[in-house]
This record gives C-alpha cells, sequence and structure tokens, in this order.
C-alpha cells in the first residue's frame, strides 16, 4: 500500500484543468470533434456556456435574472411562430429599456407593438408587471379598445387608459407597428420647450423629423387621441407637450433605435439650451437630409458585408448578444454566427 504522501505526490504531478484546456491538443480535439457541415451550432452553443458572462447593473432589480424565453413545449403550441418570436422581442425591449434606466414610470405600460400588419391586435405588458419580470408569455394581446384577446400567463389587466393613445396613432399610422413611449426628465423637459427637438447633435439627425401632438381626452369613452395632425405626419419622433415622446418605428428594431438616439438628444439638448438657444449652432437641411439617407440604408449607414440590414437590426442584434451573454435568454435568431468559420482546406 503506498504512504499517505506518495498519494500527495501523486497528485500534485496531475495536470491542473486550466493546462488540460488550455494544451494546444485539447483545442485540436475539440475543434475536429465539433466543427462540422452540420455541426455548427454545437460550437456557437458552448460558446455561450465558455465564454464570460457580462454584468448589467443598471437595473434596480440585483435578484436572479428571469428568462426572457419562456415560451416552450406545450405553451408553444398557443402560439404562431411570428408571434412567438415577436412576444420574446417585445419582452427584451422592456428588459433593454429596465437596464439603461428609463422606466421611470415603475409598473406602468409604455411599450407595445402590432402583431402582424393585418389585424388590429397588439401585445403589450400587463399593469403590476416590473419591467424586469417581462417575459414573453406574460404579455397581455389586446383589440384596438384595450380589451383582452389572451391575458398571457399572469392575472393582471392592462392599463386600458394609457393605450387608448397608443391605439389612435396605430389607427392612423399604419406605417407604425411599435410605439415606446419615455418619460425620463430629459424627454419631458424637451417636450414642455417651445422650439421643439432642435438638430444639435448627429443624434438628434438620426431620429429624423419631429412632430408635435396635443393629447385629447374624450369625456364620454374617457379614451385618449392625439389631434387630427397624426394622420398628415410622418415623423417617427412624436412630442407630446409636457407628457414625454412618442418614438416609433415600423419594427422593434426601428423603435428601439429612435428612442435610444432620442433620449441622447434631449440629454444634450438640455444641456446646451442652458447657454441660450441664440448661442446655438443648428445643423442645416442639407446636413439633417444626409444623416436622415444615411442611417435609411441600414447597418448605421456603414455596414459593408452582403447582409442587408434594415434600420436598428443590426445595433438591435448586438444588444441581444450582451442580453444573452448576461443569460437572459432571449430567443433572438442571430442573422450572422457569432464565430466566424474557417476552411482548413
Amino acid at each position: 500500500m503506498p504512504g499517505e504522501g506518495e498519494n500527495q505526490t501523486t497528485l500534485n504531478d496531475r495536470p491542473s484543468a486550466t493546462t488540460l484546456l488550455n494544451s494546444p491538443e485539447f483545442h485540436t480535439e475539440l475543434t475536429n470533434l465539433l466543427i462540422s457541415d452540420g455541426n455548427k451550432e454545437s460550437v456557437e452553443t458552448l460558446s455561450n456556456l465558455l465564454l464570460p458572462i457580462t454584468k448589467l447593473d443598471a437595473t434596480v432589480c440585483k435578484g436572479p435574472v428571469l428568462p426572457v424565453n419562456d415560451i416552450r413545449g406545450i405553451d408553444s403550441r398557443s402560439y404562431v411562430k411570428n408571434e412567438r418570436y415577436l412576444r420574446c422581442k417585445l419582452a427584451s425591449l422592456y428588459r433593454v429599456i429596465d437596464l439603461y434606466g428609463w422606466n421611470y414610470s415603475t409598473c406602468y405600460n409604455h411599450v407595445s407593438v402590432r402583431v402582424n400588419n393585418s389585424t388590429d391586435q397588439f401585445l403589450m405588458k400587463p399593469i403590476g408587471l416590473g419591467f424586469h419580470e417581462v417575459t414573453g408569455s406574460s404579455l397581455v394581446k389586446i383589440d384596438a379598445n384595450g380589451s383582452r384577446i389572451d391575458p398571457g400567463s399572469t392575472t393582471f389587466g392592462v392599463n386600458a387608459l394609457s393605450f387608448s393613445l397608443y391605439s389612435s396613432v396605430y389607427k392612423h399610422r399604419p406605417d407604425i407597428n411599435c410605439i415606446i413611449h419615455v418619460q425620463t426628465p430629459a424627454v419631458t423637459a424637451v417636450s414642455a420647450m417651445k422650439c421643439g427637438l432642435l438638430g444639435l447633435s448627429q443624434e438628434a439627425l438620426i431620429c429624423g423629423q419631429a412632430t408635435t401632438h396635443e393629447i385629447q381626452i374624450d369625456l364620454v369613452t374617457n379614451r385618449l387621441s392625439l389631434d387630427e395632425n397624426i394622420q398628415q405626419s410622418t415623423a417617427k419622433v412624436l412630442i407630446l407637450p409636457n407628457h414625454g415622446i412618442l418614438a416609433c418605428g415600423t419594427s422593434v428594431e426601428e423603435a428601439w433605435h429612435v428612442i435610444f438616439h432620442l433620449i441622447l438628444a434631449c440629454e444634450s439638448q438640455l444641456r446646451a439650451v442652458s447657454m441660450g438657444i441664440d448661442n446655438l449652432i443648428i445643423s442645416s437641411d442639407q446636413s439633417a437630409k444626409q444623416v436622415t439617407n444615411t442611417v435609411g440604408a441600414g447597418g448605421g449607414g456603414v455596414n459593408t458585408t452582403d447582409v442587408k440590414w434594415a434600420v436598428g437590426e443590426l445595433e438591435w442584434s448586438t444588444l441581444m448578444i450582451v442580453l444573452d451573454r448576461a443569460g437572459y435568454h432571449t430567443g433572438y435568431i442571430y442573422r450572422e454566427p457569432l464565430i466566424r468559420f474557417i476552411d482548413k482546406n
């Protein structure tokens, strides 16, 4: 029988796990095992497990992360594929807004999306659920009047009064499929300015044209709506005097693209106007048109690959990588693999 000292010596002589994982032999064997024409997804799945986890700490919730994509198994049969994917995308948008700290209204609804272009059905989060708690299954499907079609996985209702405002926009603007209502201090301050959103920064020019609309209320039906000018507007930025701004898009990605740059533009404007509007340099119409044309090309206007991106899609894809690395399990379907494969032959 070997002595205790001999056992200890044998253990010390064994290579550590770190040495084995970093060895060229292990890398070569793993590569030959996984990389093949029919097994490329395995490499991406493995990278999701091995790559470092990104820490996102802007949210006030520091507890365990709830997976965004919780529609699985039998539950997935309740939704067609497109709606299931759209639910995960909208839930991810709520999470992103929470991570950036823009959900100043806590549990109230300020984001919605049209289910598809042919029906008046919409998705929004139930009132009473925090932005950091929204998942694909918890979203409520409603009609244009705010009546529930599918209550989702919670027992909460919806903020029908707030949605009546967005419903009027969807009604008169069929080109809009997603609306984000933001009321951060900077955005609310700009919405209260008579000058509106000024072309002071590149972010403001990226947002494009902005139009101002008064909120109207029908005392009989107790529904909100925008003034008649909404029918003539083609802008994706709708300013509500003293009540924030609506960022709109033909898709979730475009609406996110608008709101991200809108908030930056409002913060820049709020700092600049302290010097007096007369002392500010406003971008020319030619510069604004050039930026609009560049952004409209998609891919940030600088895409040089063969992949064609609509407005906001490339930026959204990058953001989903961050969330998936942080364990959010967004369910996002990437158009491009996260790992570049090299043909050794």
